[in-house]
């Protein structure tokens, strides 16, 4: 039994006890008092009668009307007269009029009063003995009023007292059941705090569980803390704060081979040219301030972009990738903007620049080969010019904006179509299904690298995003599989994306805890308001929502755990090639201990090599995924391209 149901059976018990012993004492004092008041009134009566009949003449017809009109006035039950042998020579005698009162009440408060007994004298010798009974039907109503009236009172004092303690308890509850809720998050490793109540009792123990809380988050915090360092200290550059050569060449393959064949956009170097000599003319203070400032500039431009990042290569050589740019002559004006007035501000410093488009088969080599070539060229025609690498752009489905949003507006209409790509545990067990999307267009399933520029250029991520989410609940509501969705950094930032998403739901229940939704990890960044919206919303029908590309950041892990995240998956720049990297590999652990500290599920993703997942599964990722896992017991690959 629950402590809140003690309290109330103790209440209950201790009104009971005084309410009821209240009305026992207050009816049998009254029952009492009027027991007493008629045995002293049929002693007076008898008294008064006997002494009545003692000074008149002892006519019998004289003292039968004596005796008949004391009866017929006093309210008498019975009234006899004996003489002294004991026989009745007169008697009156009336039944208890009492048949209007329940017979269970005059049972359990019947009275016992004794007759009022006197001598009626003739002379010197008795005449006789005078029994008196009154006639105490009254007293038993009256007592019957007096019950009523003490029931109703204590009746309406038990409703107050109740009201009383039910407000009491409330003010209990309320904190207890706070108290409650913190205790089972601190369970489920979400660190909360609480408000300290008012009672003292309640406002020790919360406080207690708000310094455990506020301690066990403050050292995931340190240890996030320290990943971020290590990360930082291994993968980026010293001086410019943006990944050095290493990481961005991981990341750049990872898009180039994305498992999702989602690689497009345009890749950018930048060359600082002549800096041995700039450096011995102005100084290295002064160039490695131009330094640090180019490398800012350049993380502005990729900041708050899905999927953008950017890096020093070399001494001179940068490089910016936006996966969402398909104008490369746009992108080179843009950096020259940017760019130039830092360079200008030193000295006019060239910073010749090269800008190539990707296309899904571009790789990597033949890629940085161009670039550099391109760079070269730049250099030979100036100290600021551009060399803009178009490549072989696919001839555009649709040449006009009216076209496409037509086009994409009957596709979306039409329904998505989602790939499949497993999600496994390290014994083999699905987790859940990524899903990436597929649009058709002009009689084709095409990829995102043809229509999401498209896409977020007419700013319909948000309806693409309802569409894929659509599509994903009937296939699970089909087949019982947990599929994984990503929603766009726009889609998040859409009130009416979350309202729709909640009626969806709504409509399909059971779907909705098979259901993992993927947030960019640049949200908690720049819109955390609209995640946390996102999370309240959803949580009520059970979906799991995580962070995918996972990397720096993990400081504050800690913090965005109130907003239930299920799951992050670790970026495919920790997890290439982890076998040949200590480093990397104490810096997965270390994220690995954290999210598992924190009762948050870790996938790697891009997994491609043997080596790659068995190095993985010793560290003790609870998943993994990329092109070197497949589900041998689902046939559900990819096969979109095909018309």
């Amino acid at each position: 039994m629950s402590l809140i149901k003690q309290l109330w059976l103790t209440i209950g018990l201790v009104l009971l006890l005084a309410f009821g012993g209240s009305l026992m004492i207050g009816l049998t004092a009254t029952r009492h008092y009027i027991q007493q008041e008629v045995r002293i009134k049929n002693a007076d009566n008898a008294n008064a009668l006997a002494l009545s009949m003692t000074q008149l003449d002892k006519d019998p017809v004289l003292m039968e009307l004596l005796l008949a009109a004391q009866f017929d006035t006093g309210h008498y039950r019975a009234i006899r007269l004996e003489n002294p042998a004991g026989e009745t020579i007169l008697q009156r005698q009336a039944d208890e009029q009492i048949d209007d009162l329940p017979g269970w009440f005059v049972a359990l408060v019947r009275f016992e009063v004794p007759p009022g007994r006197a001598v009626v004298q003739d002379g010197w010798r008795q005449y006789g003995t005078l029994t008196l009974v009154s006639q105490h039907s009254y007293a038993y109503r009256t007592l019957w009023r007096r019950g009523l009236q003490l029931t109703a009172w204590f009746l309406l004092a038990g409703l107050l007292s109740a009201l009383l303690a039910w407000w009491i308890v409330r003010g209990i509850r309320r904190p207890l059941q706070a108290t409650v809720t913190q205790a089972r998050e601190i369970g489920e490793r979400r660190f909360t705090t609480r408000p300290e109540p008012r009672p003292r009792e309640l406002r020790e123990v919360t406080a207690a569980m708000n310094r455990l809380s506020t301690r066990v988050r403050e050292m995931l915090t340190e240890e996030g803390e320290k990943l971020d360092r290590l990360h930082h200290r291994l993968r980026l550059d010293p001086l410019t704060r943006v990944a050095n050569r290493e990481h961005f060449m991981q990341r750049l393959q990872a898009s180039l081979e994305s498992e999702r064949r989602e690689a497009h956009g345009c890749l950018a170097l930048v060359r600082v040219g002549d800096l041995t000599a700039y450096n011995e003319r102005l100084g290295h203070a002064r160039i490695d301030t131009l330094l640090a400032e180019l490398g800012q500039a350049l993380t502005r431009l990729a900041d708050g972009e899905e999927g953008s990042f950017c890096g020093r290569l070399n001494g001179s050589d940068f490089a910016l990738l936006l996966p969402w740019e398909d104008d490369p002559r746009a992108l080179a004006s843009r950096l020259a903007a940017a760019l130039h007035p830092l360079a200008d501000a030193a000295e006019t410093i060239p910073l010749p620049l090269a800008v190539a488009r990707l296309t899904p088969d571009t790789r990597r080599a033949e890629l940085l080969s161009r670039l550099d070539a391109g760079l070269a060229e730049a250099e030979a025609l100036g100290p600021r010019e551009q060399v803009v690498d178009s490549g072989e752009a696919p001839p555009p489905l649709f040449t006009t904006h009216d076209q496409w949003r037509q086009a994409l507006a009957q596709a979306f209409d039409d329904g998505v179509y989602l790939a499949h790509y497993p999600v496994l545990t390290p014994e083999g067990e699905l987790l859940h299904h990524e899903c990436p999307s597929r649009l058709r267009l002009r009689g084709h399933w095409r990829g995102p690298e043809l229509f999401m520029p498209w896409v977020r250029r007419l700013a319909l991520q948000p309806r693409l995003d309802l569409a894929v989410v659509t599509q994903a609940l009937r296939e699970i509501d089909r087949d019982g599989l947990p599929r994984g969705i990503h929603l766009s950094l726009e889609g998040i930032g859409d009130s009416h994306l979350i309202q729709r998403l909640q009626r969806l739901l709504t409509t399909h229940p059971d779907a909705g805890p098979a259901l993992w939704l993927e947030l960019p990890q640049v949200a908690v960044q720049h819109r955390l308001d609209r995640v946390r919206d996102l999370c309240q919303a959803l949580r009520p029908h059970g979906c799991r929502i995580g962070l995918e590309h996972a990397g720096a950041g993990l400081a504050r892990l800690a913090d965005l755990q109130d907003l239930g995240l299920g799951y992050i998956k670790l970026d495919v720049s920790l997890v290439a090639a982890i076998e040949a990297s200590q480093e990397r590999q104490a810096m997965v652990r270390g994220m690995v201990a954290l999210c598992r500290s924190l009762g948050i599920l870790s996938i790697a993703e891009g997994v491609t090599t043997h080596r790659e997942r068995d190095t993985l599964i010793e560290i003790g990722v609870h998943g993994l995924t990329g092109p070197g896992i497949r589900d041998p017991r689902h046939n559900l690959e990819d096969d979109s391209d095909d018309d």
